[in-house]
């Protein structure tokens, strides 16, 4: 049974999230590279107010950089370090870049169990997959249009269907949220 992690980590990209998961029950804000927007380290913040958010880039340039601009906006964000030999690739074919995709359970486990919290069971989350049928965000003619509208009014970002319900849950959005957001939709 996989550890399931309380606080969202913030990574670079989806290699990096695609290896957390591989051993951790995790939720991660992706920062798609060292491109980090005023957008989101908005989202960061509410995230780390609802969650708390672990900042866990890589030991490189660009992942120092991002940390540095998360920490400035951020403060009581926690950190978690790889060390750069830890961040290695395991064989000449997956290129030179270090990273959290290539960290060894033993190392991600060293480097988060400094800074993880306490999951919690509870959720309070009320929006189901028959609600996003019914506000059309699923399988309809303007689904998209929907969906954009949604996060751009919730300030949560752009999501496809098949995340829509997952990221709802993560910025803890409810049901009468949505509700009233869709009632100003055109």
């Amino acid at each position: 049974m996989k550890r399931k992690i309380a606080e969202i980590i913030v990574v670079e990209g989806r290699d990096d999230t695609a290896n957390l998961k591989r051993f951790y029950e995790v939720e991660t804000y992706e920062t798609r590279g060292s491109a980090i927007s005023q957008e989101d380290l908005e989202r960061i913040k509410r995230l780390n107010d609802l969650h708390g958010v672990i900042v866990f880039t890589d030991p490189d340039f660009n992942g120092e950089r991002i940390r540095k601009i998360i920490m400035a906006a951020v403060p009581t964000a926690k950190h978690a370090f790889l060390n750069r030999d830890e961040a290695v690739p395991g064989s000449k074919t997956k290129g030179r870049s270090l990273g959290i995709e290539h960290a060894s359970f033993e190392d991600l486990d060293r480097a988060l169990s400094q800074v993880l919290g306490v999951a919690e069971e509870q959720s309070r989350f009320d929006i189901t997959r028959s609600d996003l049928i019914r506000f059309g965000f699923l399988a309809g003619l303007d689904s998209r249009k929907r969906r954009e509208y949604l996060g751009e009014q919730l300030r949560i970002g752009y999501t496809n269907g098949k995340q829509l319900l997952k990221r709802l849950e993560m910025f803890g959005i409810s049901l009468a949220e949505v509700e009233k957001v869709m009632e100003g939709y055109e």
